[in-house]
């Protein structure tokens, strides 16, 4: 007899984890306090423009629409959603078809049905890392095999991984990494995929917010081994009506529609993504293309002042988000992602994308003001955390001198204010920010954006006596933050 399982599921699903996302307002509310309209949300990318809704040039109404089918919610959609698939149609343009069409109720559900369509348990799926991570979590729900060779490596993929694996996932651009490949790149691709019988699943969810000139979607016509994923959702940024379509061959996407949920779709969803699709000037529309405007002059503009913050190291600019690298920042991505949300402030920890590791934060592009705010929020959590390491190091100056006396360092690797005779006992000064401009510090212009206290001009806790004086009220009995006080008063007042 088998073991007794705990509930009545295929064995390989017990040790399923879900797939993490950004976008998590509520739970961020919930957990901080913070009132939902006060968060602001790097994690999830959207067109910064907001919906068509916010854009009186788009010409689309949201009262209208619901008021036009308000008498669909008493009936069944029409599962043949033939004018949605006619307006995807158009919309995409590049020859693209009505019969090409595979409706779908966002993009996890199309990955989902393509996977279940082509995959079985225990096939090879190729999963360039690091990527979108629905598709594996799609994938080891049939039970299949995730095999991860790098992006990098995606060109040079041997002829024998090619012919033993079933489907290629492709992110163009790709999420987190923002890397957006060519056309003729994708073409060369596709026919070594045909070659090989190998499903090459493009997902293009971000190619209108991107360079819709290097779209693939012409190739499905008549390759039956490319299908092509668009996503509403980004594009018009109203994530909370489900909606994008697939596009593929004319037999394969027979089959599709046939094999996906009856009414995938609701009437209210149809009725908005066929309104969205046939917005006046589609892909090229004022809407889209202000919008792709915007995220290059802002997203170079927000990666300049993320390049200046010292450990920071900010990827390209193709689409609507950004790949940060922090691996030489003093915390690591999940302490960063979680003293940004205590600010209100989202940032996507990409600790989940696989083979990534804590090195890397994906921050979307929005508008300049919200983009200033995010450079803000960064360089309030790098003072915070300064001021924990003066507390740090101030404890251990006070137990250290408590044994030994006074310290002699000649060197320190924090304030660039060698002079002759000089003691650095303290590598943070305990009185930081002092704000008194007589000790020679003073408010700086911060690469940031903002001021900051700058003390590259204030010698005096470097001076041996003066050090001694502070330290001997800090070796008092008492809370700490109350003998920093003490020792301003006592010793900084009256040398000021």
């Amino acid at each position: 007899m088998s073991e007794q399982r705990s509930v009545p599921l295929r064995e390989h699903l017990l040790a399923l984890r879900p797939c993490l996302h950004g976008g998590l307002i509520q739970a961020t509310s919930e957990m901080y306090g913070i009132p939902e309209n006060e968060i602001l949300d790097f994690s999830a990318n959207f067109n910064p423009l907001g919906s068509p809704f916010d854009s009186p040039e788009s010409g689309i109404n949201f009262d209208k629409i619901i008021s036009e089918i308000r008498t669909k919610l008493l009936e069944y959609p029409d599962n043949r959603y033939l004018e949605f698939r006619e307006a995807a149609a158009r919309f995409v343009g590049l020859g693209v078809k009505p019969q090409n069409i595979i409706p779908g109720n966002g993009s996890t559900e199309i990955v989902r049905l393509v996977v279940e369509s082509v995959v079985e348990k225990g096939d090879k799926v190729l999963l360039p890392w690091p990527t979108f991570g629905e598709y594996e979590m799609q994938c080891r729900v049939v039970g299949a095999e995730p095999v991860c060779p790098s992006q990098e490596d995606v060109n040079t993929l041997s002829d024998e991984l090619l012919e033993e694996a079933k489907i290629l996932f492709i992110c163009n651009p790709n999420n987190p990494t923002g890397k957006l490949r060519s056309r003729e790149e994708l073409k060369s691709l596709a026919e070594r995929c045909r070659e090989h019988k190998i499903l090459l699943y493009v997902d293009e969810a971000f190619i209108e917010l991107s360079d819709p000139s290097q779209s693939v979607a012409d190739l499905p016509a008549d390759n039956d081994y490319v299908f092509v994923m668009r996503s509403l959702t980004k594009d018009f940024a109203i994530p909370g009506i489900r909606m994008g379509f697939g596009i593929a061959s004319p037999g394969m996407a027979d089959i599709l529609n046939t094999a996906r949920l009856s009414w995938n779709l609701g009437a209210i969803a149809n009725a908005t993504g066929v309104e969205f699709l046939n917005i006046e000037g589609g892909i090229d529309s004022p809407y889209l293309k202000n919008a792709r405007e915007m995220i290059l002059k802002e997203g170079e503009t927000l990666k300049a002042k993320i390049d200046r913050i010292r450990g920071f190291e900010a990827g390209e600019v193709n689409v609507n988000f950004i790949f940060v690298d922090i691996s030489k920042f003093m915390l690591n991505s999940s302490e960063l992602t979680a003293r940004l949300a205590a600010r209100g402030v989202l940032v996507r920890d990409c600790a989940s994308f696989h083979g990534i590791g804590k090195d890397h934060i994906r921050v979307a592009v929005r508008t300049e003001k919200e983009n200033d705010r995010l450079i803000a929020a960064i360089g309030e959590i790098i003072t915070e955390w300064g001021r924990e390491q003066a507390k740090n190091e101030l404890k251990h100056v006070i137990e250290k001198a408590s044994e030994e006396g006074i310290g002699g360092r000649k060197t320190c690797e924090y304030y660039p204010c060698h002079f002759e005779g000089q003691n650095c006992t303290f590598c943070f000064c305990p009185f930081y920010p002092c704000e008194n401009e007589k000790t020679g510090g003073k408010w700086i212009k911060s690469s940031r954006g903002g001021k900051v206290w700058s003390c590259v001009d204030c010698h005096l806790v470097h001076k041996k006596e003066i050090a001694q004086k502070i330290l001997d009220c800090l070796m008092q009995e008492g809370d700490t933050d109350e003998l920093v006080k003490v020792a301003w008063k006592k010793v900084m007042e009256p040398i000021l």
